[in-house]
């Protein structure tokens, strides 16, 4: 019996990027490799490195670039980490100087090594850029860190204008696409942010294409907001390397609309729905005067 080979997904014409972009993001690549060794828009492989860097905004990775655990739609390398470095934050204050930099996202590989999962860490380098330059704005996109409280609150002490989350995918895909994650643990930190710092916004991502139902997202999203999450960001899954998990299904642009307003319809502050909406990706504007949207056209994205 001969078994054929499943055939791989082709990327849609309507979800490429034009050659200007691309020719942008290879040479902010550059920039960042020699400026920003530890940029989570180089080791994640985002899509719109170029598009946030004209606005003033970069994600930072501390504590390192190897993760403790192995997720199957990431890029990021696994193995043992370093021991974490407070020397880093130099790298980061002088980025934001030369970068001129309005809105900082700090975000990590999950640190199930460390006592404290590395909230600590995390607390020295949200407070010395907050010392430094008092206007910039800082959002921190953390791990679940096992579902230990303390650690959740070593962060907030540093008081960042956003606390971030990912969710990442629907209950039914964690044990395949999140192996060492718990979804009910990450609701229940969003949740616990929010309870015990009102003031602090929320916010969590979901990525498309894994294969999840049109009803399990809308089951997750009414989840999610049940735990006062004030953001919401959609966007399509990219298979980062052959050996991550491949796309089920490429999500169209109209796809992104109905669902942004599905989840705006559950009392969402903001939803950033489109096929390039990475976590990060406008962050800046949840503190703009007037409410903005994520468009849904490519040309935007």
């Amino acid at each position: 019996m001969i078994v054929k080979k499943k055939e791989r997904l082709r990327i849609p014409e309507w979800f490429k990027k034009s050659k200007g972009k691309r020719k942008a993001t290879q040479e902010l690549s550059r920039l960042l490799e020699a400026e920003v060794p530890n940029s989570i828009c180089q080791e994640a492989k985002c899509p719109n490195r170029s598009d946030c860097f004209n606005k003033g905004i970069l994600t930072f990775m501390i504590l390192g670039t190897i993760c403790t655990r192995n997720c199957a739609f990431c890029s990021v390398a696994h193995g043992k980490p370093l021991p974490p470095e407070k020397s880093e934050i130099n790298s980061i204050l002088s980025a934001i100087k030369k970068l001129n930099l309005r809105f900082v996202v700090l975000t990590s590989p999950n640190r199930d090594d460390l006592p404290d999962e590395g909230s600590m860490h995390y607390n020295y380098i949200v407070s010395e850029i907050k010392k430094h330059y008092p206007a910039v704005r800082v959002e921190v996109l953390i791990p679940d860190f096992k579902g230990k409280i303390e650690p959740l609150f070593n962060v907030l002490e540093a008081k960042p204008d956003v606390l971030n989350h990912n969710i990442e995918t629907v209950p039914s895909l964690y044990r395949v696409a999140r192996k060492g994650s718990l979804f009910q643990r990450s609701l229940d930190l969003l949740g616990n942010s929010k309870k015990t710092h009102p003031n602090i916004l929320t916010k969590t991502g979901i990525m498309l294409g894994l294969g999840e139902t049109k009803e399990e997202l809308i089951e997750t999203f009414k989840a999610i907001r049940g735990a006062n999450v004030d953001i919401l960001t959609l966007g399509q899954y990219l298979k980062p390397s052959g050996e991550n998990l491949d796309v089920v299904k490429y999500y169209h642009p109209d796809e992104f609309k109905d669902l942004k307003e599905i989840a705006e319809g559950l009392g969402f502050r903001y939803v950033f729905s489109g096929p390039l909406v990475r976590s990060s990706y406008l962050a800046e504007n949840v503190f703009e005067d007037t409410k903005e949207s994520m468009p849904h056209e490519l040309a935007a994205s």
